[in-house]
């Protein structure tokens, strides 16, 4: 075999074999290894912004606490295909809605929890939850 064409087909063999060796360490994150099932929360705020990226979608709220701080939460939710296909889209979520979100705390991240039900000020709801391993279903 000329070395030019044993040189071509060890470069493609390299190109198709590196990226599954490359993706186990970028592989995706059990719910239970962010999130801590045992501290549900419920948070009421107005909405800053929605961000639709991927891997995970996020929802940053306004929390007013009853003693008057002003807490900025990043709520982590589905991937926006998942979420497309249980009725969001971008504009779901204008900044300034007041809105309730049931989840689930950060483990070490103060201002952080995974999103499950959104409630909306019509009472309507839309289930942000991300399906990881482990992830508990919207309440």
């Amino acid at each position: 075999m000329p070395h030019a064409m044993l040189r071509r087909i060890l470069v493609t063999a390299a190109l198709i074999i590196l990226p599954g060796l490359i993706t186990p360490a970028a592989a995706h994150h059990s719910f239970s290894a962010e999130f801590d099932i045992n501290q549900p929360i419920q948070l009421s705020g107005e909405v800053i912004r929605l961000v639709f990226t991927n891997p995970h979608s996020y929802i940053y709220l306004k929390v007013t606490t009853a003693t008057g701080e002003i807490q900025e939460w990043a709520i982590e939710g589905g991937a926006p295909n998942a979420l497309i296909r249980r009725g969001w889209d971008r504009n779901s979520l204008p900044a300034g809605t007041k809105v309730s979100v049931v989840g689930y705390r950060a483990r070490g991240d103060e201002y952080r929890a995974s999103g499950g039900a959104v409630t909306l000020p019509d009472g309507s709801e839309l289930d942000a939850a991300s399906s990881g391993v482990g992830a508990p279903p919207a309440e």
